[in-house]
């Protein structure tokens, strides 16, 4: 059914107004990431702004260039989809995302100003508590851990927001658990845990890593994600730290 849609779509544009949540979502998964959202934003509802955010972000991602403008947008956009439902759980997840992504190029001092930290985990709590079940959220909540931790140090990430190792660790668990073919899953603990401590966690970061690319892309991003878990893959077998390490900011969306 999904495949005869999308072979449809592929034939015949969907009209940017009036497109529902499933051909909104169809032109994010085959990648074509600006009708999407010039479809979401028409529709005018919390999951067609979050799929125009998340397509926003995937642009953005593989463009390999960090982009502080496309990443505003697909902060405004997921701030539209919580605006008009705070229950939609992917509005909050990517209006995390793309908080984190800023943070890595604004720099610490003017993130924590905006309190980006802090506006990011009320986003993924409120996600969670709407649903659940949500891997996507769950693993962003990890990372999430993971990224105050190593900023700031084991004391002053517990202190001043709660943050813990050992709680990501936790969470990565339960999303796989959860989803354990989920591509981009896989490869967003990975590339966390790399950014984090790479021979700390090797055995780990392989696992996921093969995980990744064993499982079956349900889009074009996913797609492309495979793409770079065997690069990471590659690195991480061939023992060139450096280059690893570089390549793990590049594709965190560091500046330097």
């Amino acid at each position: 059914m999904k495949a005869a849609l999308l072979a449809l779509l592929l034939l015949f544009p969907v009209a940017a107004h009036g497109a529902t949540t499933e051909e909104i979502f169809a032109l994010y998964a085959r990648g074509d990431y600006e009708q999407a959202v010039k479809a979401g934003e028409a529709a005018r509802t919390a999951p067609g702004y979050a799929i125009a955010a998340r397509a926003v972000l995937a642009d953005k991602v593989l463009r390999d260039k960090p982009c502080l403008e496309c990443l505003t947008r697909a902060e405004k956009l997921a701030r539209q989809a919580v605006a008009a439902d705070p229950r939609h759980a992917f509005g909050q997840i990517w209006l995390a995302v793309s908080l984190g992504y800023q943070s890595r190029i604004t720099g610490v001092v003017k993130a924590r100003l905006r309190d980006a930290p802090g506006q990011s985990k009320i986003a993924l709590d409120a996600a969670i508590a709407a649903d659940p079940k949500n891997s996507f959220a769950i693993s962003a909540l990890g990372g999430w851990h993971i990224e105050i931790v190593r900023g700031g140090g084991a004391y002053l990430a517990r202190l001043l927001y709660g943050a813990a190792e050992a709680e990501a660790l936790v969470l990565f668990d339960r999303a796989v658990k959860l989803a354990p073919a989920n591509v981009a899953v896989h490869y967003q603990i990975a590339l966390s845990l790399l950014g984090f401590d790479a021979d700390k966690y090797r055995a780990r970061i392989l696992a996921e890593l093969r995980a990744a690319i064993a499982g079956e892309a349900a889009t074009s991003y996913e797609t492309a994600m495979q793409g770079r878990t065997n690069e990471l893959l590659g690195l991480v077998t061939s023992g060139a730290p450096d280059v690893l390490d570089a390549k793990v900011r590049t594709f965190q969306g560091y500046t330097d």
